[in-house]
């Protein structure tokens, strides 16, 4: 075993343990290419719409069209993951992305705004967590994938943190364009390397022994009733965080916060989703995986349900969102478990891509459709209906958890 291996020795697909150069490295990219192809966008928002004369709704709409361009290429990049590894794919991301962050330091129009958004988005379908998840399933051996998914998803959960106030920063001492600038080589000098060295050798070993759901894996999962209501359950889940991303501050503000406690208050739903990665990763050392997440998702539902009457005040909006917010980030953790538990390991990039495709148009299209329900039906409203949006996800991952993988059909 070599120093940069840890926990059991080689498993049947040849995996040994842990690379722990390998997480490192992935717990790093991950973190500057959320921090700045995601979360940068709010700092740089309002100037950058000002100097463009653009709408806030059509500069925020090329973050949208980004996001559907990473949705459409899911299934794609996850099929070349699973033939040749995460090396090349990840490496030619960065580039990419390093270069479309300084395209968009030049854009003059909303056109270029847009067109350099394509490109951001090609870029995030290659560099997040989907990418860094295939990686990690492909040279880590089962019972090391949680500790190794888990480093990963701790430290980027604090790109935000990071990002947000580092681009706010910099744009109030440079402006927006430098600042984008200074991003760009961000991104190129810490991730390109990384992705370039430590990910090579990640390419999937041929597996001695498959999964039997993983024979032709698009098409058995996509014929698996249980699948699509772990897609169902996430799609749901996805809308709602994206709209109490988007909206809570408003409504927060609606019950009478100021709006800096309302700040504050929301801002709690970040920190929370560390913790709730933490206890996910506990309890399903003796639950499963999809059984803890259901109820951790419903109890979300029920904590956002209780928002409007208790939310009026501090102590009230504190306990709601601290129980809403221990399910913040645990999708990222329970999608990878529950399929791995469900279809194996072999063809897991590609599943992968499949049940992201539909979650992150959801993500994408959630907080628009909800700025026109907020007019139509209220605030109020809009939170109760994400609020049931997490029951009936967590309802559909309890179901689904209770549908055996159709084996008798392999081979067909």
């Amino acid at each position: 075993m070599t120093s940069t291996t840890t926990g059991a020795a080689t498993d049947a697909s040849g995996r040994g343990g842990m690379r722990r150069e390998v997480v490192a490295a992935l717990a790093v990219t991950t973190t500057v290419s959320y921090g700045v192809l995601y979360y940068a966008f709010s700092a740089l928002l309002e100037p950058m719409r000002l100097e463009l004369r653009i709408s806030a709704t059509a500069a925020t709409g090329a973050l949208t069209l980004a996001s559907l361009v990473s949705a459409v290429l899911a299934i794609p990049v996850g099929r070349r993951l699973d033939a040749r590894g995460g090396h090349g794919v990840m490496s030619f991301g960065s580039i990419v992305a390093a270069g479309s962050v300084l395209a968009w330091s030049h854009v003059q129009s909303l056109a270029q705004l847009y067109a350099v958004f394509v490109a951001i988005g090609i870029a995030s379908a290659m560099v997040l967590y989907p990418p860094a998840f295939a990686v990690v399933v492909a040279v880590t051996a089962p019972e090391c994938r949680t500790t190794a998914l888990l480093g990963i998803t701790l430290v980027a959960g604090f790109a935000s943190s990071i990002f947000i106030p580092l681009s706010g920063q910099l744009i109030h001492a440079y402006g927006w364009r430098q600042t984008l600038a200074i991003l760009a080589a961000t991104i190129a000098i810490i991730t390109v390397p990384l992705h370039v060295i430590a990910l090579r050798h990640t390419r999937p070993p041929a597996p001695r022994t498959r999964h039997p759901a993983a024979e032709g894996a698009p098409s058995r999962v996509l014929h698996d009733a249980g699948f699509w209501l772990v897609a169902a359950a996430f799609v749901l889940h996805s809308a709602a965080l994206a709209v109490i991303g988007v909206h809570l501050v408003t409504y927060l503000t609606k019950l009478g916060h100021p709006p800096t406690t309302a700040a504050t208050l929301a801002g709690l739903l970040g920190l929370l989703s560390v913790t709730g990665r933490v206890l996910v990763t506990v309890l399903r050392r003796w639950l499963p995986i999809t059984s803890v997440t259901a109820v951790i998702v419903t109890a979300q539902g029920a904590a956002l349900g209780l928002l409007p009457l208790a939310g009026r005040s501090t102590s009230g909006a504190v306990m709601c969102l601290v129980a809403f917010g221990l399910g913040f980030g645990v999708a990222s953790l329970a999608k990878p478990a529950i399929l791995l538990d469900r279809y194996g390991d072999h063809g897991y990039a590609t599943i992968a891509g499949i049940l992201s495709t539909p979650t992150t148009v959801a993500a994408a299209f959630a907080p628009l459709v909800a700025a026109a329900l907020a007019t139509a039906i209220g605030y109020t409203t809009l939170i109760l209906t994400a609020a049931a949006a997490c029951v009936l996800a967590g309802l559909s991952l309890a179901t689904s958890s209770r549908i055996p993988q159709p084996e008798s059909t392999v081979g067909r």
